[in-house]
């Protein structure tokens, strides 16, 4: 009898990681896995052996494409920190024991820096009892901050949508011709990739935003007013992009001088919201003009009808890519994007071993901003911009895109 595979899918979810899932299924399918299962809610579902067979539920070619169409995890997602081995082995014990049991040979996991930390731990432990189990990375976040890889599935998609909603809100914002400060909150915890797309809403239809605030950047409160103020002497109307992780020159987030409470998940990564809100009314406390804050919040990383062809295509070569990868014995390893040539826009994959990758981050180049830091380059619009580039249009019934999701399993 042939070895199984098993897939799940971690952290915050994006608009493409179904089509990564699509990869790893196709590809393990055609390379002759007897049955691929999917985690449900990813190891901490393992871990109650909630699991589903997906031959069960992605029966034919329509499924398969509809799950490219479908934003967010299909599997369901989890925040579980994997503990070290040597300070609770018992579930890594129980972990390997389910496998056993399912005859996993393969096992892949689509997410970030934590679940790549997850993976490095597992295939570290199945070295160190002898498991002859291949454990393969699967690239996935809107954030872009993993370590080796050009860039990461989910942020071509994201940063697509954050250029068209910054142009619609730079048409809205303009249309009275009196002061007004409208500040955007876009996600982006330290790393400010997602914030910096913004600089893809400038072009010759569209006068673009005014600044763009990055976590790589210390922030100064009385600075960004100042900076307002002055860029209202010339325009009424001013439009932010502002990064949720901005932070002081002590490290505080700017949206911990508000009164809000920051909850905190399993990994210590305290919720980092309200950065737009405070920004906007210490503007409309000092200065004499109307403000408004709009925070994109999940909308950015679950927009299916606005993904970027190019993103969706990507995400399911990665997921294919590390099932050849795991077929052909690699193990410890995450498949990480190469881009060869930016005209034409060419990338290929390589791999990468975990521990270049688990809990580091990939940050902006200040080389790609200009010398006041509160612009992007044409170096980083060269970079960006082939990753935003055609369109996978969804399936519409009734007006609406029609999605595939996991019914609930008994």
């Amino acid at each position: 009898m042939g070895k199984n595979a098993i897939v799940g899918q971690s952290g915050g979810p994006t608009s493409v990681i179904n089509a990564s899932l699509a990869g790893v299924f196709e590809s393990c399918k055609s390379r002759g896995a007897d049955i691929v299962y999917g985690m449900c809610n990813g190891v901490a579902g393992l871990l109650e052996e909630r699991v589903v067979d997906l031959s069960t539920v992605l029966t034919d070619d329509l499924d398969i494409e509809l799950l490219k169409r479908t934003p967010s995890s299909f599997l369901g997602s989890c925040r579980y920190k994997l503990p070290d081995w040597h300070e609770d082995e018992a579930v890594y014990k129980k972990l390997f024991a389910i496998l056993e049991k399912l005859n996993i040979g393969y096992f892949f996991y689509i997410g970030g820096n934590d679940s790549m930390d997850t993976i490095g731990k597992l295939a570290d432990y199945g070295a160190r009892i002898d498991s002859d189990i291949r454990f393969m990375g699967v690239p996935k976040t809107i954030d872009n901050d993993l370590m080796v890889t050009d860039h990461t599935p989910g942020y071509g998609s994201a940063a697509k949508y954050i250029g068209v909603v910054m142009k619609e809100i730079i048409r809205d914002a303009t249309v009275y011709g009196t002061k007004y400060v409208t500040v955007v909150e876009i996600m982006g915890r330290n790393a400010g990739w997602l914030t910096a797309a913004a600089a893809l809403a400038k072009s010759d239809d569209c006068e673009g935003v005014d600044m763009i605030c990055l976590p790589e950047v210390p922030f100064n409160v009385d600075h960004f007013v100042e900076k307002v103020r002055v860029m209202q002497e010339k325009k009424p109307s001013i439009v932010i992009a502002v990064s949720e992780g901005v932070k002081l020159e002590d490290g505080r987030y700017v949206c911990e001088l508000a009164d809000d409470v920051h909850a905190v998940d399993a990994f210590g990564h305290k919720a980092l919201t309200g950065t737009a809100r405070f920004l906007a009314n210490v503007v409309a406390r000092n200065l004499d003009t109307k403000t408004r804050c709009i925070e994109l919040s999940t909308l950015q990383r679950c927009a299916g009808h606005l993904t970027s062809r190019t993103d969706i295509t990507e995400a399911y070569q990665v997921g294919g890519a590390a099932a050849k990868a795991a077929f052909e014995g690699v193990t410890g390893q995450m498949v990480a994007l190469k881009r060869i040539s930016n005209s034409p826009y060419q990338c290929t994959t390589e791999l990468h071993p975990i521990s270049e990758v688990a809990n580091l981050e990939k940050k902006v180049p200040l080389s790609w901003m200009n010398e006041n830091h509160t612009q992007m380059t044409e170096e980083f619009l060269e970079y960006a911009r082939p990753l935003i580039q055609a369109e996978l249009t969804p399936l519409y019934i009734a007006g609406l895109p029609h999605h595939i999701y996991l019914k609930k399993q008994k």
